[in-house]
């Protein structure tokens, strides 16, 4: 398995590959990191390094080496019921983090189940095992339940190059559009950005000519090039913002979309929102036109991204859910729960 360097006095964590920019900022916490690859279900059966680069202190090890792994984990973050089923032989604490929606889910997984029944068996395992839930949105929490812990997902603004927007294209970075055109407001994009030259880059088969980035350095050359970014979603199926367009205001570029209640855009000042789609087309061509407005345009959604979703507020926040996690499971064996201090 690959391997990164190590340091011996860290705690460690086990955590199941999920989404990998999302994984990714787990390598600011200062524990190292077992990170599971191999699951059933991925496009890729390792860690894709077209999305990042592995984070720091961390290795690759299959669902069967981390079973037998004699490493004690301070920690184990799934994603769903599969994982805490699959990892349920180790004894360690464990929590769970929603990325989305039960209704989106359950468009994306095409499931037969109510989404009624859906909350209820996850609620119902929840609460027998005594898991803590972090959902990454209000939305989420809202949908799923679980409005205890909420941890956004956050950027690095550090990390981009500086905006230029010499290419008059816009740009969306999304996987496997065709199984969520519901949840992506997809039609809507597709009339508002008719005639439009908008770059989309993502894994998705079904879309000839669209494929991802190389790696990480290459989407940050995307980003650092398009002259704005585009993010459409259905208000109760998906958040008014992704990691990816967070990635693209970090980068200094405008955000257009639709009027989403949790959208970050400021419209006229961030970038441009409507549920119009002939009137959002005409900002497009307005930023197509003008390079100057679209960088003075980005800054403020640079701002936005540093003062709402730094990295360093993640963390702090992360670190509180996985000490809440590890309260809970032990009280399970203790009969009450103990302080967070001395665990």
């Amino acid at each position: 398995m690959q391997r990164q360097e190590r340091q011996s006095c860290r705690e460690t964590l086990l955590v199941f590959n999920c989404h990998e920019p999302w994984v990714h900022q787990l390598g600011t916490l200062g524990y190292n990191l077992d990170i599971i690859i191999g699951l059933n279900g991925k496009y890729k059966q390792t860690w894709d390094e077209q999305m990042r680069p592995l984070p720091a202190h961390s290795r690759l090890l299959t669902l069967s080496e981390a079973l037998g792994s004699n490493t004690s984990y301070y920690c184990i973050i799934t994603h769903n019921i599969t994982d805490l089923l699959d990892i349920k032989p180790r004894r360690e604490p464990r929590l769970m983090v929603l990325h989305s929606t039960i209704e989106g889910r359950a468009i994306e997984e095409r499931s037969n189940v109510t989404l009624h029944k859906m909350k209820e068996m996850l609620h119902k395992y929840i609460n027998t095992v005594n898991i803590h839930v972090v959902t990454v949105s209000m939305l989420k929490g809202k949908s799923c339940g679980f409005t205890e812990d909420i941890v956004p997902f956050a950027v690095d603004t550090g990390d981009y190059l500086p905006y230029s927007g010499h290419i008059a294209a816009g740009l969306r970075v999304c996987n496997f559009i065709e199984s969520r055109k519901k949840i992506l407001l997809w039609d809507f994009h597709e009339k508002a950005f008719d005639g439009i030259p908008v770059q989309l880059v993502g894994h998705n088969a079904s879309i000839p000519g669209v494929t991802a980035s190389d790696n990480w350095q290459h989407l940050k050359e995307i980003l650092q090039s398009h002259r704005f970014y585009v993010h459409t979603a259905a208000p109760k199926l998906e958040d008014g913002y992704n990691m990816a367009s967070l990635e693209a205001m970090a980068a200094g570029l405008p955000v257009l979309g639709n009027r989403h209640p949790t959208s970050l855009v400021k419209h006229g000042v961030s970038g441009f929102l409507s549920d119009d789609p002939d009137e959002l087309h005409k900002y497009a061509r307005m930023l197509l036109e003008d390079r100057n407005l679209a960088a003075l345009m980005g800054q403020e959604a640079r701002k936005t991204v540093m003062e709402r979703f730094s990295m360093s507020r993640f963390k702090k926040a992360f670190l509180l859910s996985i000490e809440t996690a590890r309260r809970k499971w032990h009280s399970r064996f203790r009969g009450s729960i103990v302080p967070l201090t001395g665990i």
